[in-house]
């Protein structure tokens, strides 16, 4: 067989094939985000009417605005802590399910189920669950009132989210860490078991390792994910409340747009929200990625 029958015998199809996705990707990715860092140069007019040129002075408002800087603290927190938990459930999960224990093949398929909801219905199905009076707490709030409040205390309701994020950051890592899991040859366990290594011992010094990078693209995905999917989270279960508890940064961005039709405040928080998350990247990249080996 010829080295070159994979390849297209068209040049011009593979482009063909890969248009229309490219397409999208422009209309509704690129275009955007250059329309927010066009109108953060300029002072837009909420219903039309002309813009006008003001240069850095809607960075200078907004990065002195105290509201601004506490929905960025409580992006970062919702980030670390969601995205770390929505890698480390799976993983559990997902080793769990690689030994191959008493109904690990159904839940494979159990678990994997959840990619397959969109994120304002999880919402939605998180704030029943989570409902101090009639979800899965109420017998608790019963036999001690108050203590699951999530309507009027922050610390709940942003306990809330962080839970409907990581079920919803379930399925895409369990398969990624499990796949990595299954290709560790098995040989490689056996070495270890006859030099003595408990079950425990080879998680750390056999399989962790050799899964760092599924671990670490999973990560990445996670931290840049989790700043864009909160959003429907927020709208669906807190609305940003109590009190501005569980407004992150991606929200305030829609509040300030679309309810205080303030466009180029807004667009300038997405300006500064989409450098922030390239820096992050770029910063796992230049920390993290570098120290994974990715040959066995």
């Amino acid at each position: 067989m010829s080295s070159d029958s994979n390849l297209f015998s068209n040049r011009w199809l593979p482009v063909l094939l890969v248009a229309p996705f490219m397409l999208l990707i422009a209309v509704f990715f690129y275009a955007p985000v250059f329309q927010a860092f066009y109108w953060s140069f300029f002072l837009e007019q909420p219903f039309g009417g002309g813009s006008i040129f003001v240069g850095w002075e809607n960075f200078a408002r907004v990065l002195s605005d105290p509201e601004f800087w506490e929905a960025g603290w409580r992006t970062i927190v919702f980030m670390v802590t969601a995205s770390s938990s929505a890698v480390l459930v799976p993983l559990i999960l997902a080793v769990a399910a690689d030994r191959k224990i008493r109904l690990a093949l159904p839940a494979r398929n159990v678990l994997v189920w959840p990619k397959g909801i969109a994120g304002a219905s999880i919402g939605v199905v998180f704030a029943f669950i989570f409902n101090p009076f009639v979800g899965v707490l109420a017998p608790l709030n019963h036999a001690f009132p108050g203590i699951w409040a999530p309507g009027i205390d922050g610390t709940d309701a942003f306990i809330t989210l962080v839970a409907a994020h990581v079920w919803g950051g379930i399925p895409f890592n369990f398969v990624i860490i499990l796949a990595g899991l299954q290709s560790i040859p098995r040989t490689m366990h056996q070495a270890a078991a006859m030099d003595g290594a408990g079950p425990w011992r080879r998680i750390l010094d056999v399989q962790l390792p050799l899964i760092m990078p599924q671990l670490f693209l999973t990560l990445v995905l996670e931290f840049t994910e989790s700043v864009t999917s909160a959003f429907a989270l927020i709208d669906t279960i807190t609305d940003g409340g109590p009190g501005g508890a569980t407004t992150l940064l991606v929200y305030k961005i829609y509040a300030d747009g679309f309810s205080g039709y303030d466009l180029s405040g807004a667009s300038t928080q997405t300006a500064i929200l989409m450098v922030f998350v390239i820096a992050l990247t770029a910063a796992q990249f230049m920390l993290v990625g570098r120290r994974i080996n990715y040959e066995r």
